[in-house]
Formats: structure tokens, C-alpha cells, sequence
């Protein structure tokens, strides 16, 4: 990734110093790769900032976590008040809020940028999510905006928001994205196991659903692997150890929406499917003892129909998963008092990184028409799609569900939508026995309030006629 950056840059007519701790490697670099380009190699940190004009731009790619905090206190003494040092590693959020304020209290301003698209990205144009000390902006924006990618000119790259809103923003696309990759999985899954096809064949559907409204990154680099045959001229594919590895970012914002009471299930589901897929050799003793339905050679006579229906239950619980991700970012915003810019996150998503797709640009319009909007599910684009996709989206579900193929992430997509829409759930009911087994107290409709039940007042019922009348405080554990 570093490598790749600063070849970007350099294309872009920036000059850039390169420095790796293991020496060799930038003497290797300068005489391949980067000959006869701007570039410039260090031996040391200190020949690294020497080699830098001021305000001072270092930007660190390095491993999260302990890493990144070693090489700023190995830049420090060679760096000045109003030098910049950016983190574009996937480092956690918080890190980067204290970091932020760390280098703050020193006079040095601290970035942490989201980086987004791999190898090929960072060459040719990645997603860049920049946040931080605002005042670097003026400094970084030109060399970030002209090695970003781009959307219909525009550059997939803006100022985020203060202290760890970039890496946090990068950390949300992240869990989407594992969100993504699972509901893919779980299409992939149905037309295996329920339609009959062959991988060739689900290869085409990938295909085709990459011509229209799917069109999207991720379905097209699925199209590719399905298609990909081993020397053998079989399936590569079918020869890969189901048991998915994580590196964290999905889990971190799973936690933070738990942190926040956010309901951002889809994310949830996706990284517990990798947990489970990762319990092989259990799932395989329970695949022996566990009972289920068998799937008929006739479970799906109208293929194109059963294709028709999966494609809308995956659009369907994509807008789902994108939605809850912007719900989550809502929240963070009012939480840590970052003003966040959705329409111009959207359009970081729109080109360069793992989740890009046409489906984003819709995003990016809906943020600009009002960039308060509450919900994607308040916009008549996004609300107009779901409900158009409802009848092949359950029916897909349904489908799933009787011939006993899981499918968490498209379930808590359709789950989350009713519950969504529900006027009343029986929560209720849930408060009334909070309330009767440890007298947690509840309150009661506006309009079903008297004398004995006040409403907006914490009430506690004695059940029982033995529980007294003592009840316990409202607060977060």
C-alpha cells in the first residue's frame, strides 16, 4: 500500500521521500519501481524529515496498534509545530482521538485517513477518509483529492471530521463491508444449494447482476473467482477451507453500535457468520447429529424467477445494511460532537474502495437533496426500491428457510425493515417483566395515562402484591 502511494503521488507530480525501516528495501525501491520518478529515498527518520519541506506531511502505513505510536515518537524530534503526521493505516478510532490529542498538546497536527481499495487502489486511485486537526486540511488536500479516485470527475476523497472521525468513517465501511461480502455469500449459497447451479452458471447470474442496479465491485470480483478454474480445469472456489478470517474492524463497529444502541444488525450477523464458519470441525460433527430438511432436485422449477427474487432480496438488504451504517454514523456524530459529511462520505464510497458501486452515487444524491435526512429509508429512492424488492425478498427468505440454508444476514435485513416500520413491537411486554422480576420500573403510553400511572414518570407495579414498592433507578451498566 505505501509503495503504491507513493507512486501515485509521484505520477501526480509530487515529490515524495520514502523510508522503510529495513533500509534495503528503499534502495530495492529506487532502483526499480520508483527510477526515474520524483522520488526521493531515506536512510532514517531523521534524513526523512530533513528531506521534507515545511509544514511537514509524513504519512505512516504501518500495522495498527503499537506500531503507529512508536514511529510518531521516532518522528517527534525531528519535527516542528504545525508539522503534519497522518496515520492511513486501519488503526481504531479511539487510538486516533487520542493521538489527535496527544500530538495536539505538542503543536503537531494529527490526521487519521480511512485508505480503501488495496494495492491496485492505493496505485491508481483509492478512497481516501481523512479527519483530524482541520487545520492540516489546506495542507494535505491537493495531494489527497489528486491521488484519490474519481466519480464523474469528483474526487473520491474529503475532509471527514475532527479528532478519529477519519478512521472511524473507515472503520463503518468496513463492517458494511464485511456485511456485503456475506450477503453475496448467502446468494452465492441459495443458488448452489437450492437452485442446482454450477459455479459457472452462478458465475453469469454475477455477471448479469453486475450490468444492473448490483453493479458493485464485490459482484464483479465474484463473477471472477466463480469463474476461475484451478489447473485442473475445476473450480477454485470449491477447493478453499470454509472458515473466513477477520482482522477486527468489522467486530469494532458491531461493538461501538452496541456502545451507542445503535441497531446495526446486518454487520452484526456478518461477523458472526465468520465466527461461525471458523467452527469447522464442530459443524461438521453437527452436520451428523443434526436433523434438518433435505433440499428436493425440484425446489426451484422457475429458475429465472427464483434469480429475479434473489437479486431484489439482495439490493433489499444491501439498502439495509447501508442505511443502519449511516444510522451508526448519525449517532457517533451527536455522541463525540463530530459534524460528519454524509454527502461527501458517500461519495468517498463512490469509486476507489472495497464497497464502491453505482448503488452509492443514489446515496451521495440523497445526502445532497437533504443532507439532515434521518433515514436512506426516508428518501423516495431508497423507499421506493425496498418496496419494490419486498415479494422476491421474502420469498428468497421463505425459500431458505424451508429447505434449511442459513441466511443471517439477508433474515436480519428483512427483520430489522419490519421492526422498522412497526408502529408498536412487544417491547412492552419485555418492560412489564423488567419490571415485575427486578422492579426496573416502566412508562406507559400518552394516551393510556391516569391518576395511578402519570405519564413521562418511571413507574413501578407491585406485581405480585409481595414485591413492596421500593424499585430500582434507571441507569447503563
Amino acid at each position: 500500500m505505501g509503495q503504491n502511494l507513493i507512486l501515485n503521488a509521484a505520477d501526480h507530480g509530487f515529490t515524495v521521500v520514502a523510508y522503510n525501516r529495513t533500509v534495503s528495501k528503499v534502495d530495492q525501491f529506487l532502483a526499480n519501481e520508483a527510477k526515474g520518478k520524483s522520488i526521493i529515498g531515506a536512510h532514517s527518520v531523521q534524513e526523512l524529515c530533513a528531506n521534507l519541506k515545511r509544514p511537514r506531511r509524513v504519512i505512516l502505513l504501518v500495522k495498527a496498534g503499537a506500531a503507529v505510536d512508536s514511529f510518531i515518537e521516532q518522528l517527534l524530534p525531528f519535527m516542528e509545530q504545525g508539522d503534519i503526521i497522518i496515520d492511513g493505516g486501519n488503526s481504531h478510532f479511539p487510538d486516533s482521538n487520542r493521538r489527535y490529542e496527544e500530538l495536539k498538546q505538542k503543536g503537531i497536527h494529527f490526521v487519521g485517513s480511512g485508505v480503501s481499495g488495496g494495492e491496485e487502489g492505493a496505485r491508481y486511485g483509492p478512497s481516501l477518509m481523512p479527519g483530524g486537526a482541520e487545520e492540516a486540511w489546506p495542507h494535505i488536500k491537493e495531494i489527497f483529492q489528486s491521488i484519490a479516485a474519481k466519480s464523474d470527475g469528483e474526487p473520491c476523497c474529503d475532509w471527514v471530521g475532527p479528532a478519529g472521525a477519519g478512521h472511524y468513517v473507515k472503520m463503518v465501511h468496513n463492517g458494511i463491508e464485511y456485511g456485503d461480502m456475506q450477503l453475496i455469500c448467502e446468494a452465492y449459497d441459495l443458488m448452489k444449494r437450492v437452485g442446482g447451479f454450477n459455479n459457472k452458471e452462478i458465475g453469469q447470474v454475477f455477471s448479469k447482476w453486475n450490468n444492473g442496479i448490483l453493479d458493485s465491485f464485490l459482484i464483479e470480483i465474484t463473477r471472477d473467482i466463480l469463474l476461475y478454474e484451478d489447473v485442473d480445469g475445476t473450480s477454485l472456489v470449491e477447493k478453499i477451507l470454509d472458515s473466513a478470517g477477520q482482522k477486527g474492524t468489522g467486530k469494532w463497529t458491531a461493538i461501538n453500535a452496541l456502545d451507542l444502541g445503535m441497531p446495526v444488525t446486518l454487520i452484526g450477523e456478518a461477523v458472526f457468520a465468520r465466527c461461525l464458519s471458523s467452527l469447522k470441525d464442530e459443524r461438521i460433527r453437527a452436520s451428523q447429529l443434526l436433523p434438518g430438511p433435505e433440499v428436493p432436485k425440484d425446489a426451484v422449477v422457475d429458475k429465472e424467477q427464483f434469480i429475479d427474487d434473489l437479486e431484489q432480496a439482495l439490493y433489499a438488504s444491501k439498502i439495509i445494511s447501508y442505511a443502519q451504517g449511516f444510522m451508526l454514523m448519525r449517532e457517533a456524530g451527536k455522541t463525540y460532537g463530530w459534524k460528519l459529511n454524509n454527502p461527501a462520505i458517500a461519495l468517498m464510497w463512490r469509486g476507489g474502495c472495497i464497497i464502491r458501486s453505482v448503488f452509492l452515487g443514489e446515496i451521495t444524491k440523497a445526502y445532497r437533496e437533504n443532507p439532515e435526512l434521518e433515514n436512506l429509508l426516508f428518501n423516495n429512492f431508497f423507499s421506493s426500491a425496498v418496496a419494490k424488492a419486498q415479494t422476491g425478498w421474502r420469498k428468497s427468505i421463505g425459500l431458505a428457510a424451508t429447505y434449511g440454508i442459513p441466511t443471517p444476514a439477508f433474515s436480519t435485513a428483512l427483520a430489522f425493515y419490519d421492526s422498522y416500520r412497526s408502529e408498536r413491537l412487544p417491547a412492552n411486554l419485555l418492560q412489564a417483566q423488567r419490571d415485575y422480576f427486578g422492579a426496573h420500573t416502566f412508562r406507559v403510553l400518552p394516551e393510556a395515562a391516569s391518576d395511578n400511572l402519570p405519564a413521562g414518570k418511571d413507574i413501578h407495579v407491585n406485581w405480585t402484591g409481595k414485591g413492596g414498592n421500593v424499585s430500582a433507578s434507571t441507569y447503563d451498566a
